[in-house]
């Protein structure tokens, strides 16, 4: 008894002191812990459940049959829908990228020599950023309808048209309308954060520069443009991302003032990879493990173009 006596003060200040060296480190994991729980169960188990699906056949309702990666052959080799439409959303983001970093960059640097004005022209400008997808949709179907719509109605009457022209049903038509409604909606992001930029930049450059004789486009060119490289660069590879789940602006234009509820446009020429996945997960079909194996396709394509376009634009030193 004496031997135990002795042995359990020494077992007490063991445990004491094992406490007050874990517990100021596991405070910051105990608050760290609901939102752990709550992303692995909403965002990483979806996530790894989802691939897991990819290798099954499967309607939501009869039993998974495992085929193993006969989904990805089958959409690689055999769907020429899923190449169309990644085709497609190649060409959009071609054509709404390059002109929305033009004329972001354009706009901001005009906007930024304003004295009068400015948060004015900036509020105008940022407004269809936050305006609704679904009204976006609406104000573009409407605008392009070909009976009802001012751009034929305009043009008819200037007398560039004959007659009110399909453009909701011509293939690069209606293409040229999704990457303008893009560019509509993002521009005053774009603009945003390039003035972002310009405002961290020393005003001792531009003045140094004013005294040796340069002037504004040679200012714009050789001091702006290289200084906002990481702006852009950030810009570029998030448009890319962006881009390649390209689906509101396609999916509500043919489904807003027209009604048509159209998949895919004209000869699918507007269908994309995002609206692909729809159709086959909830539209046309109910493949929840082929649509799985889309997902995890453009995951694939998204993280390829990423690192393309960070490599393409960003500064050589920063290439690793």
């Amino acid at each position: 008894m004496n031997a135990e006596q002795s042995l359990a003060p020494a077992a007490a200040t063991s445990a004491a002191s094992r406490k007050r060296r874990w517990g100021p480190h596991l405070w910051p994991y105990l608050f760290a812990l609901p939102f752990v729980l709550a992303y692995a169960a909403f965002q990483l188990y979806p996530v790894l459940y989802s691939f897991v699906l990819s290798l099954h056949d499967w309607n939501g309702i009869s039993e998974k049959t495992y085929i193993g990666f006969k989904n990805y052959v089958q959409l690689w080799t055999n769907d020429p829908l899923f190449i169309k439409s990644l085709w497609n959303t190649l060409i959009m983001m071609l054509m709404f990228i390059p002109l929305t970093l033009i004329l972001g960059l354009v706009l901001a640097y005009w906007t930024f020599q304003l004295t009068r004005g400015k948060r004015l022209f900036q509020t105008i400008n940022v407004l269809p950023y936050i305006t609704t997808p679904v009204a976006i949709g609406f104000i573009f179907s409407y605008l392009f309808d070909w009976q009802t719509g001012l751009v034929n109605l305009l043009l008819t009457k200037l007398g560039w048209l004959q007659e009110g022209f399909y453009w909701l049903q011509d293939p690069w038509g209606s293409r040229a309308i999704i990457a303008l409604m893009v560019i509509w909606r993002n521009l005053g992001y774009f603009m945003i954060i390039f003035m972002a930029g310009m405002t961290v930049i020393p005003q001792d450059v531009y003045e140094a520069a004013k005294m040796d004789g340069s002037t504004g486009l040679h200012t714009f060119r050789k001091i702006t443009m290289p200084l906002l490289r990481n702006i852009t660069v950030f810009l570029v590879v998030t448009s890319v991302i962006g881009g390649l789940q390209l689906f509101d602006e396609p999916k509500l234009l043919y489904g807003g003032w027209s009604g048509s509820a159209q998949v895919g446009g004209p000869d699918n020429t507007a269908l994309t990879v995002i609206w692909k996945f729809v159709d086959e997960s909830f539209i046309s079909n109910t493949r929840f493990g082929y649509a799985s194996s889309i997902a995890y396709s453009l995951f694939v394509i998204i993280v390829f173009f990423s690192i393309l376009s960070y490599r393409l634009t960003a500064p050589k030193e920063d290439k690793r």
